[in-house]
């Protein structure tokens, strides 16, 4: 991808999904775009002598043997004032496979290139037309499963995230300079930074990432979707309960013991939020080879998940089984949820029990719907949608960009121990060069080829 001989080369992609569809998009960008494109495009109008930049033409686009393939609009976008900064033409057809592949083919038998994934939004980068916070923007835009992760991404790739690391970087800059002109200078008596100064202002910028990072914390959900597993012993009613919480029958729901023997997902709107439900096997001592492997899937899935519905049978006496398999939860992101409320209670009491291991619980009845607005209600307030969805213009990071404000923030807290410490000033600079690598990296002044291969490997063909 990243290999300067090929950058020259002019590419094209179907910018639009695969499928059947009103409309297709083929891109072709480079140097040779528009030639390619007025070989394989033949205009309606007689007076027609070329595309005029940022108006559609419309015609009929051509195979490699002059047949007409389709009929649409041409649109050609002179760099560097396009998305990837180059040449850039967009072939506007029927949205059929067949049709996006026969002009795509057209175009490639013409000098043109299949493009990598994320190689226009690669150019763009590597073009000046954005930085690597936006480039990332641009693919979570596209995947963005809410409407709340569609603004904080479209946040980021204003660049307001790109402009606010800039500016934290260029104060950890400032500060870097004037030690380093103490420490080549020495027999000019300059006068330098006092360790309190270098101190304060290293906090003060810590303190602002470790904002961003929180906000990164705070968001993800919103962002990313929310994982709820659905646990419990076989036969509690989780089947039940993810049918009851989805609106329709998605899991298989019989008096048979293990009817789950591998784990079933289900999209959920919740407040707003995408939740990503699963229905996992029943936790017992199983016999056979499937369904324990199932129950091991199931507890992997319970690490992962933002939120674990521990489903128990309330209408039975709670065993040793039941709070053995409850107390290895995490209480802090576990709701008990005591089902078949409508039947008679057994003794003691099942919230009785679960009371005393700090857990929050609710009691309901799948069956008949008792209490399942107060389940619904506290799992937004765990995952957040109760609070509201994220300010739209709130400047947030993603993962890998958390990350590397994490180590920003780790060399910054050891650059204020040292200082405080009377360590050198050349051993401070290290300090502070590191903590402007990892700030550096995230806007892509920095960036390794792994690193964008990583980045960019993670987009379509055709972005």
């Amino acid at each position: 991808m990243l290999d300067p001989g090929r950058r020259k080369d002019t590419i094209a992609a179907v910018a639009t999904p695969q499928g059947t569809g009103g409309v297709g998009i083929v891109r072709i960008s480079g140097a040779q775009s528009r030639d390619i494109a007025l070989a394989l495009f033949q205009s309606a109008a007689p007076e027609f002598s070329g595309p005029t930049p940022y108006r559609l033409h419309y015609g009929r686009f051509l195979d490699a043997d002059g047949n007409v393939i389709d009929e649409g609009l041409l649109a050609y976008m002179p760099g560097p004032k396009s998305f990837t900064g180059e040449d850039v033409v967009e072939l506007n057809c029927h949205g059929g496979r067949a049709v996006t592949a026969a002009i795509l083919e057209s175009a490639l038998a013409r000098g043109a290139r299949l493009a990598d994934k994320g190689e226009f939004t690669l150019r763009a980068f590597l073009n000046g037309r954005m930085d690597l916070t936006q480039a990332e923007a641009v693919a979570e835009l596209i995947h963005a499963p809410s409407r709340a992760a569609m603004h904080l991404a479209r946040t980021r790739l204003s660049g307001a995230l790109g402009k606010r690391i800039e500016e934290l970087r260029e104060r950890l800059e400032s500060m870097r300079k004037e030690l380093c002109v103490a420490v080549d200078f020495p027999e000019e008596d300059v006068d330098c930074l006092p360790p309190e100064t270098i101190a304060a202002t290293s906090a003060e910028v810590r303190r602002k990432l470790d904002d961003l990072v929180a906000a990164f914390e705070r968001t993800k959900a919103w962002r990313e979707g929310a994982l709820v597993v659905l646990a419990g012993l076989v036969n509690a009613g989780k089947s039940s309960l993810m049918n009851a919480l989805v609106g329709h029958d998605r899991a298989i729901v019989t008096d048979t013991p293990g009817t789950t023997r591998d784990y079933l997902e289900e999209p959920l709107s919740l407040g707003g939020m995408t939740i990503r439900l699963a229905d996992t096997a029943g936790l017992r001592d199983a016999g056979d080879a499937v369904e324990r492997a199932g129950i091991e899937r199931s507890r992997d899935l319970m690490e992962q998940a933002d939120l674990i519905l521990y489903v128990v049978d309330a209408s039975e006496t709670i065993t040793d089984e039941d709070v053995d398999a409850a107390v290895q939860l995490p209480p802090n992101k576990t709701i008990v949820v005591l089902n078949k409320y409508d039947l008679p209670e057994a003794q003691p009491p099942a919230f009785k029990v679960f009371k005393r291991f700090m857990f929050d619980f609710v009691k309901v009845s799948v069956k008949s719907g008792r209490n399942m607005d107060k389940l619904t209600a506290m799992m937004e307030k765990r995952l957040g949608a109760g609070q509201g969805q994220p300010d739209p213009d709130e400047t947030v990071p993603n993962a890998r960009q958390a990350q590397a404000l994490r180590r920003a923030g780790e060399e910054l807290a050891g650059l204020e121990a040292d200082a405080l410490d009377g360590v050198p000033h050349d051993l401070l600079g290290v300090r502070l060069e590191a903590a402007c690598d990892a700030l550096s990296s995230i806007t892509g002044r920095i960036a390794p080829d792994d690193v964008l291969n990583a980045v960019f490997d993670s987009f379509c063909i055709g972005k």
